[in-house]
């Protein structure tokens, strides 16, 4: 695990511009740090060392120094691969990272049909003038660039691009539109106009000046299997033993985040069947008692006799807020919180952790998914009916649409059921934040003009009507797997994990498991009800009842606890006087107006009102230019 940089400049680089670039990425590689320069091109990592401790020093030539790469991230069948190659090729190392050096000799681009596990990497191929990128199936590893014409650049994270070159410091009106909507930033957007972010699944070439972005994997819904459910589910069980052992190949202790949830229990289990000695694990517990999870955590901890470590703790965005959006690059999500201080635990144990990540967009684990089919059935209902007769009728109940509450899913089915196919999916989703009602009264008239031509919902809609699924469940699940999933919770887990110097991995995230899973019919996931239906049959031959049918969670549920205590103090002293208001983005009475309907709980607005306010701070940090040391003193004077 690493900080890549690099960059390419036709009048030549200087050192010191790689250093500066590897100096801001010093949190994702405290360990080592490299750097190649030579004529018109540069390299630089900064490094987490993981496997191959003494060997491992990036960057990394071939034999003759014709070939060169950065690396970040861990492929677990490297020694399999390596095996294959040691007949053709000299090892001077032990690391996975030669391994796909050697690779890319033997087969150029198509080694990435190869690689099993998460990765971004660059290799420079002095004698073809040619510069290669790549990013893992599902970007658990992130990767930004930028393109002028005959230069290029790319980082791991976009501070490491604007070390380089400070006038990338320009925001792009339709990524803050889209995060406004869903949440979420999609590639090839970044929150910075000329910084792109490569999609995961696919490649980059720089070469003579231009570039040319390939997709190189997909899953695929298509095919299903014919096996009953009792092999089905045999085969799955073999399949995550399978990738929990791969995800165990490491240099030093792999620890395990421990919620209480099926996802990281499942693979703490697995993990105790591959481990030479107890697991070390970490669980969170925060202060409010229907959102505590640790009773479920303990419950796993003492069946697989692990070495639990509970952070007890009350978070606070006054202390933690502006390192989080610092290291996020881009406004923050309210599951940030929970994973910065847990992984801040967990960093004082091991430098390698495993998490569940995934199993969500694998099995059919969000209410969205059975709540859209029940949308389905409704549409059935005349519009007239739903439009002239049941709106009135749900305009009575409150609006005081708590998330969970009853009055809150029937108007969320009613609202998405006017719609069709992708589009009632991706309504599905921004209907939590800012939907087009919003966005009407919300946006100024010369934001909504400067957006006008682009589409936020688009990247959601054109996943699910793809042709690569066509059951409503597997639409739902491919787009989340190729949208949602790596920029929203993959985006969160590297970030949070990085902030502190800690690995994390997802087995879940297996690229070779996920395609399995796809190929599991889908009424083996989602019943009626009932989510992750195989998963919980899988689950039962591991964990205790009471984790396996116990209330679906999260780290982000407290959230409304946080704004009716810091956020009163936050909102005062930053959306009242908001820049984004000041600049034009945002009408300042809508602002004003949710704030006060939240806190008199006559509506639910905590998410819209995170994503204000973080849109806000990240504004001022990164465009205006303040600084989190000065956002430190502002926010600790405050307090």
């Amino acid at each position: 695990m690493c900080g890549i940089t690099g960059y390419i400049n036709p009048a030549g680089i200087n050192i010191p511009e790689i250093k500066r670039m590897n100096d801001s990425l010093i949190h994702r590689g405290p360990d080592d740090s490299g750097v190649y320069v030579n004529g018109k091109v540069g390299l630089g990592q900064r490094r987490l060392s993981i496997i191959d401790l003494a060997g491992g020093h990036q960057p990394m030539c071939n034999e003759d120094g014709t070939i060169w790469i950065t690396f970040n991230g861990e492929i677990y069948n490297f020694q399999e691969i390596r095996n294959s190659l040691t007949k053709d090729h000299i090892f001077k190392t032990k690391s996975d990272t030669e391994v796909i050096l050697h690779l890319y000799e033997e087969k150029g681009e198509e080694l990435l049909k190869d690689l099993r596990g998460m990765f971004a990497f660059a290799i420079w191929d002095s004698e073809k003038d040619k510069l290669f990128i790549a990013r893992d199936h599902f970007g658990q590893k992130p990767l930004y660039y930028w393109h002028n014409g005959s230069e290029f650049a790319f980082a791991s994270e976009i501070k490491a691009l604007l070390a380089l070159n400070p006038e990338l410091k320009k925001m792009d009106p339709n990524a803050l539109y889209e995060y406004l909507t869903l949440r979420i930033i999609t590639p090839p957007r970044s929150m910075f106009k000329d910084v792109k972010k490569l999609p995961p699944s696919h490649y980059l070439i720089f070469e003579d000046g231009k570039i040319q972005v390939k997709r190189y994997w997909q899953l695929n819904y298509i095919s299903k299997s014919k096996a009953s459910f009792k092999n089905v589910l045999n085969e799955l069980d073999q399949r995550v033993q399978e990738t929990v052992k791969y995800h165990l190949v490491s240099d030093v202790p792999v620890g395990a985040f421990l919620s209480g949830g099926v996802d990281s229990s499942l693979v703490t289990a697995m993990m105790t069947k591959f481990a030479s000695g107890p697991v070390k694990t970490f669980a969170g517990d925060v202060p409010y008692k229907n959102f505590s999870e640790i009773a479920y955590a303990n419950l796993v901890s003492e069946q697989y006799k692990t070495e639990n470590h509970i952070l007890h703790f009350k978070p606070s965005l006054i202390k933690t807020l502006p390192e989080m959006v610092w290291h996020l690059d881009e406004p923050s999500d309210s599951l940030t919180v929970a994973m910065y201080y847990i992984s801040q635990l967990a960093r004082k144990h091991v430098k390698v952790v495993l998490g569940g990540d995934g199993g969500d967009e694998l099995f059919g684990g969000y209410h969205r998914y059975y709540g859209n089919i029940y949308a389905s059935y409704y549409a059935m209902i005349p519009q007239s009916i739903r439009k002239n007769v049941f709106s009135k009728v749900l305009d009575v109940l409150p609006d005081g649409s708590w998330y969970q509450s009853l009055s809150h899913k029937l108007k969320w089915i009613h609202n998405i059921s006017f719609y069709d196919n992708g589009e009632r999916y991706s309504r599905s989703l921004s209907y939590f934040y800012f939907s087009n009602g919003y966005h009407n009264s919300l946006l100024t008239e010369k934001f909504k003009k400067d957006v006008m031509a682009f589409d936020p919902e688009a990247s959601v809609k054109e996943y699910f009507d793809s042709s690569n699924a066509n059951e409503l469940i597997d639409k739902m699940l491919y787009s989340d797997s190729m949208i949602r999933m790596p920029d929203h919770p993959v985006m969160v887990l590297d970030r949070m994990t990085m902030a502190h110097g800690l690995e994390s991995r997802s087995p879940f995230l297996d690229h070779k498991l996920a395609e399995f899973c796809a190929t599991i019919p889908p009424e083996f996931k989602v019943k009626g009800t009932k989510r992750r239906f195989i998963q919980i049959e899988l689950a039962k031959k591991y964990l205790p009842q009471e984790v396996i049918f116990r209330r679906k969670q999260g780290f982000a549920s407290p959230i409304n606890y946080l704004l009716d205590n810091e956020f009163r103090l936050l909102f005062k002293k930053y959306l009242t006087n908001s820049h984004l208001v000041e600049n034009g983005y945002f009408n300042k009475k809508i602002i004003d107006n949710l704030l006060r309907e939240h806190l008199e709980k006559k509506a639910d607005h905590s998410q819209r009102l995170w994503l204000l306010f973080n849109a806000e701070i990240w504004h001022r940090m990164f465009i205006d230019g303040i600084t989190k040391e000065e956002f430190h003193d502002e926010l600790t004077e405050m307090k």
